[in-house]
């Protein structure tokens, strides 16, 4: 069970006990179950607790607390865990059997809760809905896929992350009563496009939906394995009219529509607000900036470190790369190709050379490791308030205002990636689009078709926007006034996109992406570790660009669109 699923569960058992105590005072009964409660909590907010103040936190008299601690101590329940070096002062933290104690007592309480108001089955398992999607209850379930008692499922294919987790929760939430966990199928990047290529090789798809990738649509797009998107989509009458242009032609393939962008996400460096103010440092605006701001701030000897960034090899140094190659004003492929057969892919010397200067620079401010920090291990270095700069993602920024182990709560702000050399302000875009495989059954394509509509409609987007999921998609959303003041980081993506920062072709969605992202991710992170020279490994992915090229132009072309109209 999820931290915050298991801290609502909390508040939702305390405000069922409070009205019964204030109604009858004196009949609370045991203190056992509020001691655990509170010791519970602050193990999943990561917060100190002492003996003597679980024991004055006022569930009984300071002995009485003290007596049952002891016992539960003694039980082997709760664990004291010494303080400082001197083994003089101790903090109590629950035992893994408590934890497991408890946290099949959540499952149970999840489970008849949803059992009265949700009519699930007793036999189904609880990990197949989610208790606290707020917003739920007033959405309608998806017209056309409402599960019929003998009817087949919905089956979808999304990646592991916490937009497609929580979008997971609202369509199993026990207050809709037409889903279950059990219809996702939920994968990491690299096992994600397997598993949708695999699903495609098959005589008949598995998932009725997929997440693609957006980088990825050129690949699938061009070899048919998704099928165009005819406009508008369902009852919703989904269309473009109320996307950002930027976003909604993220789903677009050769001037076709092939996925529905269901959340994109732009990449910012965020920034310690409170440090900068503290040392008279302006928000950097160019990489020189960025590099003079980190070594003020750079003091490992003190755990924090000038700046995170995603240098891991593979996909995430490839894509950090091609952003920072964006900020200097260049791309592996013009925007005017776009449209041809097999545009062909170059990285000019010298701009690479230039970007790994930089990538250098930023390694001497980083912590040691850094070359094998991804995007969750950088991000969390910076949450715990251990770096004064991250490049990462507005997605998962979210957690920066809603983690309960958050160290930067209110102290970061949101810039667009500083200028290169020769370069400027820059939004890079990334995310997901929503695609139906070409060979799902022509008697589930309107099911599909209808559920992506619900998805993307303003009830479902306002749901998990107001949950802490920061992206403006559509114009109606971006309206609300509660949506735009749920988060710092939604008007920081609109003074993007009203700016015309928003850059989504830094990672160009070409059919050899895949091929382009592995020979950067392994030439650039030789480099930037020192097992290759910066030359070196420049001339091999210009070499490597060539040999991509040459086996594009002798790759067959689309398959008919006559299989997937």
């Amino acid at each position: 069970m999820k931290d915050l699923e298991a801290l609502r569960l909390l508040d939702f058992m305390d405000q069922l006990r409070l009205p019964w105590t204030e109604l009858f005072p004196g009949s609370e009964g045991d203190a056992v179950p509020h001691l655990i409660g509170h010791l519970i909590r602050a193990h999943l907010k990561e917060e100190l607790v002492t003996i003597s103040s679980l024991a004055q936190a006022g569930y009984a008299p300071y002995s009485t607390s003290l007596r049952k601690i002891e016992d539960l101590i003694d039980g082997g329940l709760i664990l004291r865990v010494p303080r400082g070096r001197t083994g003089k002062s101790f903090a109590l933290r629950p035992s893994p059997l408590l934890l497991s104690r408890f946290d099949a007592y959540l499952q149970r309480t999840k489970a008849v809760i949803a059992r009265t108001f949700g009519r699930r089955g007793a036999a189904e398992e609880p990990e197949s809905y989610y208790f606290g999607a707020p917003s739920a209850g007033c959405i309608m379930p998806p017209y056309g896929v409402v599960r019929e008692p003998h009817g087949a499922d919905m089956r979808f294919l999304l990646a592991d992350d916490n937009y497609f987790i929580a979008m997971q929760n609202l369509w199993s939430d026990f207050r809709n009563d037409f889903g279950s966990r059990r219809d996702f199928d939920l994968a990491r990047l690299p096992q994600l496009y397997k598993l949708a290529n695999e699903n495609a090789a098959r005589p008949s798809s598995n998932y009725h939906v997929v997440a693609i990738n957006i980088p990825w649509l050129g690949a699938f797009a061009s070899r048919g394995l998704i099928r165009p998107i005819d406009l508008p989509i369902g009852r919703q009458q989904l269309d473009g009219s109320d996307f950002q242009d930027d976003f909604w032609s993220n789903g677009q393939w050769r001037g076709r529509q092939y996925g529905v962008p269901v959340y994109c996400t732009v990449e910012t460096l965020a920034v310690r607000r409170d440090l900068l103010a503290e040392n008279g440092i302006a928000p950097p605006a160019t990489f020189d900036q960025v590099i003079d701001a980190g070594r003020a701030l750079h003091a490992p000897a003190h755990g924090r470190y000038g700046i995170v960034w995603n240098a891991a090899r593979g996909m995430p140094i490839a894509s950090s790369f091609l952003f920072l190659l964006a900020d200097c004003g260049r791309y592996l492929v013009p925007r005017t190709a776009m449209n041809e057969p097999d545009p062909p892919i170059r990285l000019v010397r010298e701009d690479g050379l230039r970007v790994l200067d930089y990538m250098h620079r930023l390694a001497e401010i980083s912590p040691a490791d850094v070359s094998e920090l991804d995007w969750e291990a950088s991000f969390d270095i910076f949450m715990r308030g251990d770096a004064a700069m991250t490049y990462c993602w507005s997605m998962r920024c979210a957690r920066f205002e809603y983690d309960t182990r958050s160290h930067v709560r209110r102290k970061v702000q949101y810039l667009p990636h500083p200028a290169g050399p020769q370069g400027s302000v820059t939004a890079p875009m990334g995310g997901f689009v929503l695609a139906i495989p070409s060979n799902l059954p022509e008697e589930e394509v309107a099911r599909a078709r209808e559920a992506i509509a619900w998805m993307m409609s303003p009830d479902s987007l306002r749901s998990h926007v107001k949950n802490g999921f920061p992206f403006v998609p559509r114009f109606s959303v971006v309206a609300d006034p509660e949506v735009m003041q749920s988060s710092s980081i939604i008007p920081f993506i609109r003074r993007a996109a009203e700016r015309n920062l928003l850059d989504n072709w830094a990672r160009p969605p070409l059919p050899s992406y895949l091929a382009i992202d592995a020979l950067l991710g392994a030439e650039i992170h030789d480099a930037l570790t020192g097992r290759k020279s910066d030359a070196d490994a420049i001339r091999a992915v210009q070499e490597g660009f060539e040999r991509i090229s040459e086996s594009a132009s002798h790759r067959p072309g689309l398959v008919s669109a006559g299989l997937h109209s």
